[in-house]
């Protein structure tokens, strides 16, 4: 059966969309590290360190989703690749005077970077803090949802500029 291009996209129906085809890639060792940081203020910073926030240990849950949250990227984003993460840390640390910044980093050997899969564990560990955290800050605030580096694969290495 023949495939007719669409008339507005020129890609056949799909409208553009597609998974990239990494077969023809050769695996080689990849890493990415992304950071977010959120604002929840002083007071609820100081509740947070002392232990008392009502949902309990906000910087363990944090860290503990995002890693499960960097395992989930394929199921989350439709054209991301499943692949088999070696490694994946995630920090959520107090940053005074009213923040917690959140570092993650994941590792693979595959034919395609982890880029997202670490900007998906910082982004899911910071929406954690701010869930334990929203009843005690109303203002609270995710910042700053960035990938830091990544290294490996043909387009090299990249070091984000502050």
């Amino acid at each position: 059966m023949a495939v007719r291009r669409s008339a507005d996209t020129g890609r056949g129906g799909t409208g553009g969309v597609r998974m990239i085809d990494v077969g023809g890639k050769r695996s080689t060792r990849r890493e990415a590290t992304a950071s977010a940081r959120v604002v929840i203020g002083a007071d609820a910073l100081r509740r947070l360190q002392a232990g008392r926030i009502p949902k309990g240990d906000v910087l363990t849950v944090a860290r503990v989703a995002g890693i499960a949250a960097a395992k989930r990227t394929a199921d989350l984003l439709p054209l991301c690749h499943p692949l088999p993460i070696s490694m994946v840390e995630v920090d959520a640390v107090p940053e005074p005077p009213e923040a917690v910044a959140i570092l993650a980093r994941v590792r693979v050997q595959a034919r395609t970077g982890v880029e997202m899969e670490a900007l998906t564990a910082a982004a899911v560990a910071a929406l954690t803090v701010y869930d334990m955290c929203k009843s005690v800050s109303r203002a609270a605030e995710i910042t700053h949802v960035r990938l830091e580096s990544k290294s490996g694969g043909r387009s090299g290495n990249l070091v984000a500029k502050r």
